[in-house]
């Protein structure tokens, strides 16, 4: 049964879908990102797989274009030892008029444990989560404008890497956060794990009039917003998502918002860049400052490989759970087990 307060809990408080940073508490998030850092060390290993969702099925729906979301999502996946079925959208029953909901109920008729789901609809996660049975679980890669947590907990993970400690960072969010799913994700997360200022940094056109009860403060210069910041990360101009003339030009973008070199130097000595990609070059950001020195950018990807399987095995966790118990399992399976998939259940307990 779904908490009625928070659909992304169970009664018990556990995790069982990921839908939204906003409403997680401050310790689920740190449980993700602690289960996250374990995998990191992954990649230093010879043999990059656990068996954490070893027999399970992973679907992944993505009814909007991905590239880096949708390739880590595939790899963490298999990392997990699980099995992947990427859906093709555009050859699939749905470009025929079949409705979300049909569709999520012929894949669960094939044995479907977890949907990743990213789709142009805002709230399309939810609807899913609300229709599938008690053991599947749905991860929401991004709808519409509204959340990407998967991306908002890889920054997180991100910034902690690199700063450790949030209490006394500011972050500046610099773009289009109008159209911003990854900006909306980023502040819930930033807020709740205690950042000191969050900023959000942009022209009037693309800043929503109401960013201010989120808990952030709204600059309209580029100058002010990075300021002696610890932080900044630049989101691209969803034209795309845009109806009428919200900008003028692109260069006129970059010449008031464009983060720089030189501007750049109005933030802290140490501070890092990142970015959510896909980067527009020239456009948010110029080319000198995403292969400088203090760009993170590419980290980013890497971490959020380590990200998406701390998801996956977190709401997965009831079977793999049960894997750790088997008596038949052998003792370094259940090693392995212990160490990356920490339920506060199993601290102090003995093994079988």
């Amino acid at each position: 049964m779904l908490n009625q307060r928070n659909p992304q809990l169970n009664q018990h408080g556990e995790l069982i879908h990921l839908l939204s940073t906003e409403g997680l508490p401050k310790d689920t998030l740190i449980h993700i990102l602690d289960t996250a850092q374990k995998f990191v060390s992954l990649n230093d290993r010879e043999v990059k797989k656990v068996p954490l969702l070893r027999g399970k099925s992973v679907f992944n729906l993505f009814f909007e274009n991905s590239t880096r979301t949708r390739t880590t999502f595939e790899i963490a996946a298999k990392r997990l030892s699980a099995d992947v079925i990427n859906l093709d959208i555009a050859r699939s029953s749905a470009s025929k008029g079949e409705s979300l909901l049909d569709t999520i109920a012929n894949l669960s008729a094939m044995a479907a444990d977890i949907f990743v789901v990213r789709h142009s609809e805002s709230g399309a996660p939810y609807l899913i989560a609300q229709h599938v049975a008690p053991h599947v679980h749905v991860v929401n890669a991004g709808d519409g404008r509204h959340a990407h947590p998967t991306q908002g907990l890889l920054d997180m993970l991100t910034i902690r890497h690199y700063k450790k400690d949030f209490s006394n960072l500011t972050v500046a969010i610099v773009g289009d956060v109008l159209h911003s799913r990854v900006a909306r994700s980023d502040i819930h997360a930033l807020t709740t794990l205690g950042c000191a200022e969050v900023r959000v940094v942009g022209p009037k056109t693309l800043v929503p009039s109401n960013m201010a009860h989120m808990g952030v403060r709204v600059c309209h210069s580029l100058e002010e917003g990075i300021k002696d910041c610890d932080v900044v990360i630049t989101l691209r101009a969803q034209n795309e998502r845009m109806t009428g003339a919200l900008l003028p030009s692109s260069q006129e973008f970059f010449k008031g918002f464009g983060l720089t070199h030189e501007k750049l130097q109005l933030a802290k000595p140490d501070a890092i860049v990142m970015h959510p990609g896909p980067i527009n070059r020239g456009v948010e950001i110029d080319s000198k400052v995403v292969d400088g020195k203090q760009s993170v950018i590419l980290p980013q990807v890497t971490f959020g490989i380590a990200v998406r399987m701390a998801v996956m095995s977190i709401v997965a966790g009831d079977g793999a759970r049960k894997i750790l118990f088997k008596g038949a399992v052998s003792s370094t399976l259940r090693q392995i087990l212990m160490k990356f998939v920490m339920w506060p259940s199993l601290q102090g307990t003995s093994l079988p």
